[in-house]
């Protein structure tokens, strides 16, 4: 199943040369482990609910296997500093979702749950806690 890394950086206004070398020498740190840029900084075209105050960066890998052991290269170890040292953000890993996915299968599991009394204390409250979404029934 594909996954994820995800930023939500915040940039300062003029970027240091650090930052440069970071984004010059990155895609050689993702080639091995199949990570491809998705979305990479580029400014929200449209806000349309609640607020953006980051630069939002989104590669994809073939696996969750793949963006971890990425992350955890070598390679990619030595860049970070070159990155975290001028940009504050929040970075994760992520499966994607299932081909087939459905949105109304997940819907029916958490509800399921709920008033099972999987989640929340005796059935009333609100949905289990997330561990990735659930395969649709």
């Amino acid at each position: 199943m594909t996954a994820y890394a995800i930023g939500n950086l915040h940039p300062k206004p003029v970027l240091d040369e650090e930052v440069f070398l970071y984004m010059e020498r990155i895609q050689a740190t993702l080639d091995p482990f199949g990570g491809r840029f998705l979305v990479h900084g580029a400014p929200a075209r449209e806000v349309r609910e609640g607020t953006w105050p980051g630069a939002l960066v989104i590669i994809g890998f073939p696996t969750y296997e793949d963006a971890r052991a990425w992350y955890d290269s070598e390679p990619y170890q030595a860049l970070i500093p070159l990155r975290t040292r001028h940009m504050a953000g929040d970075v994760l890993l992520i499966d994607g979702t299932p081909d087939g996915y459905d949105p109304a299968g997940t819907a029916a599991s958490l509800r399921a749950a709920r008033v099972g009394g999987g989640g929340g204390g005796g059935g009333g409250g609100g949905p289990p806690p997330h561990r990735g979404p659930p395969q649709p029934p």
